[in-house]
Formats: structure tokens, sequence, C-alpha cells
């Protein structure tokens, strides 16, 4: 029987509706709750430094309702870890941030911030936080985060879904494949997400190590045409059909 995939549904551009009139609708945390009902596993939102989208109350609001769990997107700021402290989400995952990016760019360099994630990643774990750190295809990345103490990662899909041809495609395809496999021999579970869409989310879906997908920015756009509920469905019945077939 094929281990299932599940699916976390990202509700930042809901937020990102919003604020692009300053109003109070529509809000991310009905959002959250509608998709809990079509399915959804869990639900993701990033407080950027910014606040460009979600919001500090969107975060509490939800982590008190939330019938699945929350998977808190942040960067390792004594801010944002304070207002997890706080709000003890099910999940953190740690992402790099530039506010002068659209969206997230690329996965961490664990590497280079070992010593400081590794403090982070004890706090969480004190707290029994359950941490995720995002980051790209890498075996020496991965190794990195073990030595962490992150229990969690979730690969960078970005190049992957922006490749331009298929044969670059199929090569990173191959690199996630190698390091979803690499990554759960080590012990972590393996989560993934960024530009998946119900087009390309099939291959990813089938890699048997990866145990959940983050999809945000492609949901919220085909809830537009035909409502969220729907979108949700429908991507979550394509992962779950490739995860099947692969089996």
């Amino acid at each position: 029987m094929h281990k299932p995939i599940l699916l976390g549904v990202n509700v930042d551009h809901v937020a990102t509706i919003r604020q692009a009139r300053g109003s109070s609708y529509p809000d991310p945390v009905h959002a959250a709750l509608q998709a809990e009902l079509a399915g959804a596993d869990g639900i993701t939102m990033h407080l950027r430094e910014d606040r460009r989208h979600i919001q500090d109350s969107d975060v509490e609001r939800y982590a008190a309702c939330a019938q699945t769990k929350l998977n808190f997107e942040m960067a390792a700021t004594d801010e944002m870890i304070a207002l997890a402290l706080k709000t003890k989400p099910v999940d953190v995952c740690i992402v790099p941030e530039s506010r002068e990016e659209l969206t997230t760019e690329g996965g961490l360099n664990v590497i280079n911030a070992e010593n400081n994630l590794t403090i982070t990643c004890k706090e969480f774990n004190q707290n029994n936080i359950r941490v995720s750190l995002f980051i790209d295809p890498d075996n020496a990345q991965i190794d990195a985060t073990v030595r962490t103490g992150a229990t969690v990662i979730e690969i960078h899909t970005g190049s992957y879904a922006e490749a331009k041809t298929l044969e670059a495609q199929q090569h990173e395809l191959e690199k996630i494949t190698s390091a979803a496999a690499y990554a759960a021999k080590q012990g972590l579970i393996v989560n993934a997400g960024h530009g998946l869409t119900r087009h390309n989310v099939a291959a990813i879906a089938a890699i048997p190590q990866i145990h959940e997908l983050n999809i945000g920015h492609s949901l919220i756009a085909d809830a537009l045409f035909e409502g969220l509920p729907t979108a949700v469905r429908t991507m979550k019945a394509i992962m779950q059909q490739a995860r099947a077939a692969a089996s």
C-alpha cells in the first residue's frame, strides 16, 4: 500500500488581496477553514517582516481555531521566534527572507547559519514545536539540517517549477528525488513546495519519501475561477492519484 501524501494549503495570497485595498476582507482565516473542510491536511501562513500579506492577528486567530494544524512559515528573527512561542503552532518552517523579493527565491544556507539555527531549533524543540528548514535539494544542506536538530525539511521545488525545457525540468526532478531519498535515510520527514501547480505537481507527488506538499499561489489563482474548496479537492486528488500510480 502506498504511503499517503498530505496537502498543506498556503493562504498568504488571500491576505494579499485584502491588503491591496486595506480592507477587512477576504479573510485568510475563513479561507483556511474552508480549505480544511475541503480536505487540506494543514494550513501554512508566512508572516513576513514587512507584513505584506499575513498579519500577526491572522496567525493568532487561526492558531486558536485550527482543526488541522498551522505551519507557521517565518524568518529566524527574534520577533518571529517570540510570536511562534506565543501561538504554539504544530510546525514552524524557517525560510530565508529578503524584503526585495516577490516570493522566496531559494533555500536556506543552513551550513552558514548552522550555529544560530541550532539554538533556534533547540528552543522550539523544548516547546514541542516541530521545526522544518526550507532548503534546496542538496545533500550537504541536508546533513547540516540534521546537525541543527530540525526533524523536517521542506525541499524548494522552485527550480523544477520554473524550468524552461523538459530536459531542465527532468534534471531538477532527479535532484529532488535524490535529495528526498537521502533525507529520509537520515531520519528526516520530507516535505516540498514552491511553484507547484496542478500541471506540474504529479511528478513531485509521486516521490515516495515526500510526506507533504505545501501549495499556495496556484491554488488561490484556481480558486478565483472555481472556488477554493474545488481547487483544494482537485489538487489533492491529482496528488493522491500520482502517489497511487507510483506505488
